[in-house]
């Protein structure tokens, strides 16, 4: 089971919203709206600066990039994302029941071994991929490389996200796509890529028939 970690596990929308906001305020730009936010969440922040902020030159990527990772930190010292209502119950059933579960997410190794560590999941997944050593999502690698590493194949996996980015790379994977509605994109936008399942809370997990 690979679980995106933004908007399905944490409940980290908000602030990666205000981060990127403050980030261009900082530097006298248009400040993207909060619809412009959420669509880019799940990317690889080059990937994401690229899709916000198209006339930006590399330079003033580098910039706001800079920015954006200090105004992230300080938000989370201020108010720490926390897991969605469920999450903790649902991945401790399913470790006891003996799922792998691994994590595909388009943050950084750094940002993300920091946000596990603080709580205390460093040894709850048995693998996990970062948009910054791996293709950013939508590409399939950081699946296939998943896979590899568990001794695993796309039939017997699912990918459970929260934009189109995820469902895109499950599909593009050849692996069952879960969806939640809570999250960065609309259930709407989820819809056409054929998830085996939507839910509106983490543990209707426990109820999917494939379990």
């Amino acid at each position: 089971m690979i679980f995106d970690w933004d908007g399905t596990l944490s409940d980290s929308t908000g602030l990666i919203t205000r981060a990127m906001q403050q980030s261009a305020e900082d530097l006298g730009w248009t400040v993207p709206d909060d619809k412009a936010v959420h669509n880019i969440i799940g990317l690889g922040l080059p990937e994401a600066l690229v899709t916000l902020f198209p006339a930006i030159d590399e330079q003033g990527r580098g910039q706001i990039r800079d920015r954006y990772r200090e105004n992230y930190l300080r938000e989370d010292k201020l108010c720490p994302p926390v897991l969605f209502p469920g999450v903790m119950e649902t991945l401790t059933r399913l470790r006891e029941d003996g799922h792998q579960m691994a994590i595909a997410t388009g943050k950084s190794r750094v940002g993300l071994d920091r946000i596990l560590k603080s709580m205390g999941l460093e040894q709850f997944f048995h693998a996990t991929r970062c948009a910054d050593e791996t293709a950013s999502k939508p590409h399939p690698l950081m699946l296939h490389q998943l896979m590899e590493e568990l001794s695993g194949a796309p039939k017997e996996a699912v990918m459970i996200g929260d934009t189109e980015y995820d469902m895109d790379m499950g599909r593009r994977a050849s692996m069952a796509r879960i969806a939640v509605s809570y999250g960065a994109h609309e259930i709407h936008r989820l819809h056409p890529y054929e998830p085996v399942l939507c839910m509106d809370q983490f543990g209707e997990l426990l109820q999917w028939d494939r379990l």
